[in-house]
C-alpha cells in the first residue's frame, strides 16, 4: 500500500504500520535514530515504534527513503500575510508604517482588513505550516494593521479551521494596552489606554475558557498579551493570576528589539525581564521571545524561573541579528523552543539558519549541535506546553508525524537523516503529516485548500493592504517611495 491509498483528512481505521529508512523514535533518553524501522499509530496515538511490528495491523505502507520525525512544535506561528517581510530592506520602522503617526491616531485607527479577509489569512497560514511539517503551532500576528487588538471572533473561526484541516493549536486572541505613537521624525511617545487593554483580557480569558478542548483536543488556548512595551504592569499581573489558576501557557514578547528596550528604560527605568521579576511575573508558564536583546542578567532571570525561549533565527537573521547566544542560553539551563514568525513557516530553514548563527556567534560547532536545534524544534517547544506526547515518537505519544522525502533529486548524497535534511533540506521536502492519527496533508494537498487559488487570493489580499500604508505612515508618503523597488523600475 501506499500513502495514496489513504483517505486524505481522516484518521484511518484500524492499526496503520509505516516503515522508511529512518524514523526519529524516542526513549527516556530522548531521540534515537532508528534505520529500517516501522511505527505503528493506531487511533490518534502512536502504538509502536522498533522494527517491524509483530502483531496485527490494517495495513503496512513502506515509505521507502524517508524519514519520519515528530512534527514540529511552532511556538510563534505565522497567521497572517507576512507585514515583517515589509520591514527587511525598509527602515526605519516609524517611516514605513510600523508605528503609527499622530494623524492616523487622531483620524481612529481602523482594521485595514475584513472580518473574512482575517479568516482567510489564517486558512492560508494554516495550510502553510502543515505544509513544513509544522504539527502544533501558536499563532502570531501583527497588530500594526489592526484598530487595537484581536478579535475574539476571528479566533473563534480560527479553531474551526484548525479543525477543519487537522492542526493542533493554542489559541488566544492578542490584546494590549497600547502602542507606539510618531508625534515628529524619528521620536516615539508610548500612549496607554488601560480600560482597553483590561476588556481585551477579559475577553481572552472568556474565549480560553470556553474554547479550550474543541475539536477532540486539537484546540487548546493561551494568553497572548502583544510585546511588552505595550502592556501595563495591571495589565501583566491579571495576566499572569489568570495563566496560574486556569493553568494556561502565556506567551509575551520581550528582549526582542531596540525600540523595546527604549521604551522600557524611559518607562521603567531597567529591561524587561527584570521589570517583570521585580513584580513576581516570570514563570514556567512563560513562553518569551525572541531574546535577541536580553543581558546575561536577563537570561539568569530565565533560567531561575523556567522561562521558555521561543527562538526564531530566521526573522532575525535578515537583519543580521541573532540571539546571543543557543549556547550561552542551554549553559544556563534556560528551555529553548522554536518558532517562525515569518513567511514561509519554514522550519527546516529555521533550524539550518539557526545552526549557522548560533555556530557563528558561539564559535564553531560546539556553539551549537544539531541534535539540540531539532530538539528545540520538538521536545523544547512541547514541553513549554507541558505536553510530553507531543515532539516525540513512542508509544502513547500522540500521532503528530512529519515525514520527509530524503531521495529529493536535488539532496546530495547523505551520511546522517538528521543532517541531511537540515544541512540540504527545506521544508518543501515535507511529504506527509499526519496530526492526532489523521492524515492532514499528503504531497501538499490538504482538504478544502486549492493551493493555486489560495496564493492568488493572498497577493491579491497583501497588495490591498500594502496600498492602505500611506494612511499609517508619518508624511503619508506614496507607496512606491515607502517600499521603493531593489533596482529602478526600467
Amino acid at each position: 500500500m501506499t500513502l495514496a491509498s489513504l483517505p486524505l483528512g481522516q484518521r484511518p481505521e484500524g492499526r496503520t504500520a509505516l516503515g522508511a529508512r529512518w524514523i526519529v523514535a524516542c526513549d527516556e533518553n530522548g531521540h534515537r535514530l532508528l534505520r529500517d524501522g516501522e511505527i505503528v499509530i493506531e487511533g490518534s496515538e502512536v502504538l509502536y515504534v522498533g522494527p517491524e511490528f509483530p502483531g496485527e495491523v490494517a495495513r503496512r505502507i513502506d515509505l521507502g527513503e524517508m524519514l519520519i520525525s515528530p512534527g514540529f512544535v511552532d511556538l510563534d506561528a505565522l497567521s497572517d500575510l507576512d507585514t515583517t517581510l515589509l520591514s527587511v530592506d525598509y527602515g526605519p520602522g516609524w517611516a514605513t508604517g510600523r508605528v503609527w503617526p499622530q494623524s492616523y491616531v487622531d483620524r481612529g485607527p481602523y482594521e485595514m482588513y475584513s472580518p473574512e479577509e482575517l479568516v482567510f489569512q489564517k486558512r492560508f497560514a494554516f495550510a502553510q505550516l502543515l505544509r513544513n511539517g509544522i504539527t502544533t503551532a501558536l499563532p502570531i500576528a501583527s497588530l500594526f494593521y489592526r484598530e487595537w487588538g484581536e478579535t475574539v471572533a476571528e479566533f473563534e473561526a480560527a479553531a474551526d479551521l484548525a479543525g477543519e484541516l487537522g492542526l493542533r493549536v493554542w489559541l488566544g486572541p492578542a490584546f494590549r494596552s497600547g502602542g507606539m505613537v510618531c508625534t515628529a521624525p524619528g521620536v516615539l511617545e508610548p500612549v496607554f489606554d488601560e480600560a482597553r487593554g483590561l476588556r481585551g483580557l477579559e475577553d481572552a480569558i472568556a474565549f480560553a475558557g470556553r474554547m479550550a478542548g474543541r475539536h477532540g483536543g486539537l484546540v487548546q488556548t493561551m494568553l497572548a498579551p502583544d510585546r511588552v512595551e505595550t502592556c501595563t504592569i495591571d495589565l501583566l499581573r491579571r495576566t499572569m493570576a489568570a495563566s496560574a489558576e486556569m493553568g494556561l501557557p502565556v506567551r509575551l514578547h520581550m528582549a526582542q528589539g531596540r525600540m523595546e528596550r527604549a521604551v522600557m528604560a524611559r518607562l521603567h527605568g531597567t529591561t524587561a525581564p527584570d521589570w517583570l521579576a521585580r513584580h513576581d511575573l516570570l514563570s514556567e508558564r512563560l513562553i518569551a521571545p525572541h531574546a535577541v536583546e536580553a543581558e546575561d542578567a536577563d537570561l539568569d532571570l530565565y533560567a531561575a524561573h523556567g522561562v521558555t525561549i521561543a527562538h526564531c533565527p530566521l526573522v532575525y537573521a535578515r537583519d543580521g541579528e541573532g540571539l546571543r547566544s543557543f549556547r550561552r542560553c542551554r549553559d544556563k539551563g534556560i528551555r529553548i523552543g522554536m518558532g517562525t514568525d515569518t513567511a514561509p513557516p519554514d522550519m527546516v530553514l529555521n533550524m539550518a539558519v539557526g545552526l549557522m548563527m548560533g555556530r557563528a556567534v558561539g564559535g564553531g560547532a560546539e556553539g551549537l549541535t544539531t541534535a539540540e536545534i531539532f530538539d528545540a524544534a520538538t521536545i523544547g517547544g512541547a514541553d513549554a506546553l507541558g505536553r510530553p506526547d507531543l515532539g516525540r515518537l513512542r508509544p502513547g505519544a500522540r500521532a503528530d508525524i512529519a515525514v520527509f522525502d530524503l531521495a529529493d533529486p536535488w539532496f546530495a548524497p547523505g551520511v546522517d537523516p538528521i543532517q541531511t535534511l537540515i544541512f540540504g533540506a527545506t521544508g518543501r521536502v515535507t511529504r506527509a503529516v499526519f496530526v492526532d492519527g489523521r492524515l492532514s496533508m499528503r504531497d501538499g494537498a490538504i482538504v478544502g485548500h486549492a493551493p493555486d487559488d489560495m496564493r492568488r487570493q493572498a497577493q491579491a489580499q497583501f497588495d490591498r493592504l500594502v496600498a492602505k500604508y500611506p494612511d499609517r505612515t508619518f508624511g503619508h508618503p506614496a507607496v512606491d517611495r515607502i517600499f521603493p523597488p531593489t533596482y529602478p523600475l526600467l
